[in-house]
């Protein structure tokens, strides 16, 4: 392996010649910010071809920035996204990796350099030492993400109707676009409950669009042994509401719509009221756009939704929309679902779990 150096006044001067030589799949090992040399050599780069067994590569992490084997094409990316802060990582060796792997995953850069600016990583001479910048930004990274157990049991809240509410009784309805995957996910949160915490569940379906619908949610509430009852009006939901009496948690389906009709939204908003205390859980497919995801939480927003349940992430790419989409409209993730395995596909969207997913795309 041969390891070729370039300088040039500016990082992106010094990347362009690297490029030029080796071509845009080479391999950078280290670049750092040249002191007390002229205006012509600012910057050096460390970079080796593509293919070039790098194993035995050793740099000093106090005198070199590593790139942790960023590609010349990654590097760019990360230049042409990063508003301009390229630069000040130079001086911060442990955080450039796990910015650019942020990046990589889809994580805004605008919400990326806020968790930076926050644990001080964008001084010109920052404080503390590289490795605790590092562990700063981890650490405001995962308060910056909310979890909920929409299970726990909790008091009925002043207001609620009693039907609602009798002996602690939990009902949640989820909610999100046609394809989102509500009625299976509902199947595997029936089953971990009753299996893991012994609750005793009863299954609602409101959807009156959908071509069977009802039928495989009732599929899977006989395969569980459950009650499961349809609810095409207010009236109906009132009944079956009255007749799961005896279930600590009711899982309630909902009709996929479209994000933008709002009217069917209203509609379903006009029916389950604040009085019955039901609880709203928004279901947002990671493998989607993030504006379409973003959209959905918007126009979603009149029902004033007490969790993200993010699902699909084994479909999906890159998984940094989450954080972003938790960054612009605050709500706690209750749960993530990974398959389409009824009822193993489904974890509780822990703190730790979640950054995890975050960097697990690289």
């Amino acid at each position: 392996m041969q390891v070729e150096k370039y300088r040039a006044s500016t990082i992106r001067e010094a990347i362009g010649r690297v490029r030029k030589v080796l071509g845009p799949e080479a391999m950078i090992l280290s670049t750092r910010k040249l002191r007390g040399q002229s205006r012509d050599n600012g910057f050096e780069i460390a970079a080796v071809q593509p293919g070039d067994d790098i194993s035995n590569t050793n740099s000093n992490p106090l005198g070199e920035v590593k790139a942790e084997l960023m590609s010349i094409k990654e590097m760019i990316y990360l230049l042409n996204h990063s508003g301009g802060i390229i630069e000040k990582l130079l001086m911060n060796p442990a955080i450039l990796n796990l910015y650019a792997r942020l990046i990589r995953n889809g994580v805004n850069d605008h919400y990326a350099r806020i968790f930076l600016q926050r644990a001080g990583a964008l001084k010109e001479q920052p404080a503390d030492h590289v490795d605790i910048i590092r562990r700063k930004v981890i650490k405001e990274i995962i308060q910056a993400i909310e979890v909920e157990d929409p299970f726990e049991a909790r008091l009925p809240q002043p207001g609620m109707s009693g039907q609602a509410r009798d002996n602690n009784q939990i009902i949640a309805a989820f909610i999100g676009t046609t394809g989102v995957g509500k009625t299976t996910t509902i199947a595997k949160l029936a089953a971990q409950l009753m299996f893991k915490t012994r609750k005793k569940v009863g299954l609602i379906s409101i959807d009156n669009y959908r071509i069977g619908a009802m039928e495989q949610l009732r599929t899977y509430a006989d395969i569980l042994g459950i009650p499961c009852f349809p609810a095409f009006s207010r009236k109906d939901l009132l009944f079956a509401i009255k007749r799961m009496g005896g279930r600590d948690v009711v899982l309630i389906d909902t009709a996929g719509q479209s994000q933008y009709d709002r009217s069917r939204i209203e509609e379903l908003r006009e029916m389950i009221t604040a009085d019955l205390g039901i609880s709203f859980h928004l279901l947002l497919s990671v493998a989607t756009t993030e504006s379409e995801m973003n959209r959905a939480a918007i126009n979603f927003g009149p029902l004033k939704c007490h969790s993200y349940i993010f699902t699909k992430t084994d479909e999906a790419e890159k998984c940094g929309s989450i954080l972003n989409q938790i960054m612009k409209l605050r709500l706690p993730i209750s749960y993530i679902t990974t398959g389409q395995n009824v009822p193993e596909d489904i974890e509780w969207a822990s703190k730790k779990k979640i950054f995890a997913l975050l960097l697990s795309k690289n």
